[in-house]
């Protein structure tokens, strides 16, 4: 009750402010008036609030059950990896390797016409087996007439021209 008296009295004086005479009964009939008026609006505000709540409630289930749905960046990765290494499994199954003995009959152009077979592993780039056996890249490209470098498979039989 002590916290509603300063109110009280603040609304009593902007009463008399607004030029208001009336009797001490009317005044005091017209302040609990209006804080009839004002315990229904927190009542109102108070059930407002408690609808929030609720709706952020729905909403924060909502969420966690679409996070559950999603992957993760290396989840994806995997996957695509996964597939990748699918992908070419089918396309050396379905396109053989070449025969050892073809590499040197390939061999002609500009490059060293001495070298070795190399059988591509996973995860082999050209450059990486040109390191390995010292060769440069544009003689293995051009001995085993390779279209596109970045599309060696693992299994692919590779002459690499002057290779240690």
């Amino acid at each position: 009750m002590l916290k509603r008296l300063p109110f009280l009295a603040a609304l009593a004086i902007a009463g008399g402010l607004r030029g208001q005479t009336a009797a001490p009964e009317v005044e005091i009939a017209n302040l609990r008036e209006d804080v009839s008026g004002l315990s229904q609006k927190v009542s109102d505000l108070g059930l407002r609030v408690e609808q929030l709540e609720a709706q952020n409630a729905a909403l924060r289930d909502q969420l966690k059950a679409a996070t559950q749905n999603t992957a993760t960046v290396s989840q994806l990765n995997s996957a695509v990896a996964d597939l990748n290494r699918a992908i070419q499994a089918a396309a050396s199954a379905a396109t053989p390797a070449p025969a050892a003995e073809d590499a040197p009959r390939r061999a002609d152009g500009d490059f060293p016409k001495e070298g070795l077979n190399y059988t591509v592993q996973p995860g082999d780039t050209l450059a990486m087996i040109a390191k390995k056996t010292g060769a440069r890249i544009s003689d293995i490209i051009n001995a085993n007439k390779i279209a596109d470098p970045s599309r060696i498979i693992a299994g692919q039989a590779l002459f690499i021209p002057g290779g240690k």
